[in-house]
Formats: C-alpha cells, structure tokens, sequence
C-alpha cells in the first residue's frame, strides 16, 4: 500500500478516536425508536446541552425514563434501570386518559357532557347527586362526597371502586366547590361502561391505545375484575404517553383520522374547566394563570380554600402548556407554541404536581431555541 494512503488512513483513524462520545452516540442513532422516527436535537432545534443537563435531572429524581419529541421527531430518549418498552405505573395520569375515553364516547353521540350521571348511574336517581352532570366529574366540580381517607384509603382497598365510588354521598351543590376527587372520577368507569356497552378498559383498548399505536400499554381493573381503574392504575411507557401528548398537539388526530373530537379537545386542555381552579381543565393540569387548587388543599365546611393563592403552575412557560400529572413526579406535558412533548416516569416520591409540572416546563424553555 503506498505510503501516502498509508498515511490518510492513519490520519482518519485518529480523528475517529478522538471524536467525542456524543458525536460517536448521534452517529450511531437508529433512524426508528419504537416506532418514533428520530432526528438529533440540533434537527429540530433543541439545544443538546440542555437536553443533557435536565437527563442528569431526571436521572438524579429516580426517573426510569425521559422522552422529549419535537416536530413529531423524538430527539431525547433516556431509560434508566427499565427496558424502554417495559410498562410501568403511571398513577393519576390515567385520570387524563379517562378523560379522552369521555370525548370519544362523546364524539360517537353515545353521550353529552352535559348529560346528568343520573342517566347511567340509576342509583343517583332522586338523589342529591340527581344534578351532577358528566362534565362535573370532568371538572372535578362534582361536589361529591371527599375526604383524605376516602379517596386515600377506602376507594383504594375496596374490592369494587366504582362500586364503592358510587355509593358514596353527595356533600356540596354540584359546581359549588372543587376537589381532587379520586372516586367522583371513578364514577366515570360506570358512565363510560353503561353509554358504551364495554367495558372501560376494552374501550381503551379499541378506540385509544390501538390506533395510536400505544403497544405497550393497559388499563387495569380490580380485585373484582368488574371495575376498570379510572383515576389510577394505567400501565404504560414514556414513548407510547408521547403518542397521546401527539393526539393532542394534533388537535385529536393521528395520521389524518379524527380519534378525538376537535370541540373536546379544545375544551379538554385549551381553557380552564372551572372557576375554582385555573389549572385545570378536563382532567389535564394547565398552565393558565388564576386561582390555583391543589390535590390536598385544606377547605372549610363549604369546600372553599381555607388560604386562597393565585397563579401558574410554570410562571415562566406559556400558558398555553397542558400536562397529565401522577403521582411520583409521573408528567405527559406537551407545548402546543413549541410543538414539543416531554415525557418522564418514575418514582420520585417528593414530587408533587407543581414541581413535575414546573420541571417538564423547564425542558422546553430551557432547550427550544
């Protein structure tokens, strides 16, 4: 070999060796992560800098796993200590699942929000909860019978929740008052169930999680196997929750089919749901500006905060932000400006809803040039 090519050889193996490991690591991207096509973060214009910084974040939290998509590219995907296909708990981000069931059943004509619960749920039927409608359990308005026991303990170790969920009394005027109310939304299980004759989980199954492409990911019901958990108990993955933050940010499409109803979704995360809390529309937490709620704010006898507070969940992200939040710092944000999605599961148990919110905001500001 002549000396000279020799010596070019030589020359490109050193530039090989000292390249840095991210270069090495972005060459060696696969065009397809679990049916997300790929693109640096550079491509859709993220910083790959901040991107890092907020993976050594979320990795620091106990995070299994951190998905950021753009353009509907995925540009970040880290996984630690679980397989990235492997599901896992998603805790209260079901609750936002359960709220689009409701707005593809509503979609179908098999149910208004408006429509009083009383309609599929008869032992409400001349009752004080005869008013409550669809939309208060959306709202989390419903008035419905709460306390930290109830919804903590009782709801969670009964045998049949929706049962439980359903018997349980009415405590203030519907629309009067606002609560995180687990087993009000657990009523939506036998609203969802009697309009559209399945049950709540194989409704999912058929109507969401299949033309979604969400492969990985179930409802899951109880002991009794009569009742689909509808206020926890999902199990999924960060990139198959991308694909319902995608359904989202694409007004209720997926691959030019209309999945959710575009009134809904608008409705769902584009305006606050109630005058009681800002933050929240139909079972999604938003970044509107106003009266803040929390899950376990103290309240009086009438179910009003016993210490007022106004505000943003993300004082420094658009108001236009929208998230499903769990337990455990669980967070699906999606940025409608930005076209941007973050996704981080795992198990940091300090992590309350104003600071996964605040923190999924921060990637997006931070890393969106």
């Amino acid at each position: 070999m002549p000396a000279r090519r020799l010596r070019l050889l030589a020359g490109a193996l050193v530039l090989v060796l000292a390249a840095p490991a991210s270069v090495a690591a972005a060459d060696a991207r696969p065009d397809r992560i679990d049916g997300w096509t790929t693109a640096s973060p550079g491509e859709v214009g993220l910083s790959r800098a901040a991107l890092a910084r907020h993976a050594r974040l979320a990795k620091q939290r106990g995070s299994t796993c951190l998905a950021v998509v753009r353009r509907g590219k995925l540009a970040g995907d880290w996984n630690w200590g679980t397989p990235r296909t492997t599901p896992r708990e998603v805790f209260s981000v079901t609750k936002s699942v359960t709220s689009t069931l409701v707005g593809i059943a509503a979609g179908d004509g098999l149910l208004e929000l408006d429509d009083p619960v009383s309609r599929y749920v008869p032992q409400w039927r001349g009752t004080a909860s005869a008013d409550v409608t669809i939309r208060n359990l959306l709202s989390n308005d419903s008035g419905r019978f709460w306390s930290l026991e109830s919804d903590y303990s009782l709801l969670v170790k009964s045998s049949d929740r929706t049962g439980y969920a359903v018997g349980l009394t009415q405590q203030h005027p519907a629309g009067s008052a606002w609560a995180y109310n687990n087993a009000a939304i657990q009523v939506l299980d036998a609203v969802l169930r009697r309009a559209t004759g399945l049950r709540t989980d194989v409704f999912a199954q058929r109507r969401l999680f299949d033309p979604l492409g969400m492969t990985h990911t179930r409802m899951t019901r109880d002991s009794s196997g009569r009742s689909t958990n509808a206020f926890f108990g999902m199990q999924t993955t960060c990139l198959d929750l991308a694909r319902l933050g995608r359904l989202f940010l694409q007004q209720g499409r997926v691959d030019g089919e209309r999945v959710v109803p575009r009134a809904f979704v608008r409705a769902a995360v584009g305006r606050s749901s109630t005058a009681h809390n800002a933050a929240y529309g139909y079972l999604w937490w938003l970044n509107r500006p106003g009266t803040l709620r929390g899950p376990t704010d103290a309240v009086d006898d009438a179910g009003q905060p016993v210490t007022p507070r106004t505000g943003q969940l993300a004082p420094a992200a658009s108001p236009r932000m929208f998230a499903a939040l769990g337990l455990g710092g669980q967070v699906l944000l999606v940025d409608p400006g930005s076209g941007t999605i973050v996704v981080r599961l795992g198990t940091d148990s300090l992590a309350g809803q104003n600071q996964a919110f605040a923190e999924a905001a921060a990637v997006v500001t931070d890393a969106v040039g």
